[in-house]
C-alpha cells in the first residue's frame, strides 16, 4: 500500500528482482479521497526478454485510513485503441474557437 500519490506506481518487479512492468510516465488526473492516475507503461515479454508495445492504464484509488487502495482500472492495450479513443473524445468535446 502507498500513503502518498507520489508512491503510487504501475511498475512491477517479480520475486527474482526482474522488472516485469516498466512505468514510462505518470499523470495525476484527479486528487482527493478518490484519485485517478493515468500511466504509460510496457510489459516484459519473458520469451524474448524485450519490453513490448507501449500501453496506457487509467487507475482509480481510494484513500482509506491514510493508505491508497486500488479500486478499478482500465487498460488501453494498443496504439490503435488509444487513437480511436482520442478521436471519439475530440468529437465529443470539440475546442471552442
Amino acid at each position: 500500500m502507498s500513503s502518498t500519490i507520489e508512491e503510487l506506481t504501475i511498475a512491477y518487479t517479480d520475486d527474482d528482482e526482474l522488472e516485469i512492468t516498466k512505468e514510462l510516465a505518470k499523470e495525476v488526473l484527479t486528487k482527493g479521497a478518490w484519485t485517478t492516475i493515468m500511466y504509460k507503461y510496457q510489459d516484459l515479454n519473458r520469451t524474448s526478454g524485450e519490453f513490448g508495445p507501449v500501453k496506457v492504464s487509467v487507475r482509480r484509488y481510494q484513500k482509506q485510513n491514510g493508505e491508497y487502495k486500488s479500486r478499478s482500472k482500465f487498460n488501453i492495450s494498443s496504439e490503435k485503441q488509444a487513437r480511436q479513443m482520442i478521436s471519439i473524445l475530440t468529437g465529443w468535446f470539440p475546442k471552442d474557437d
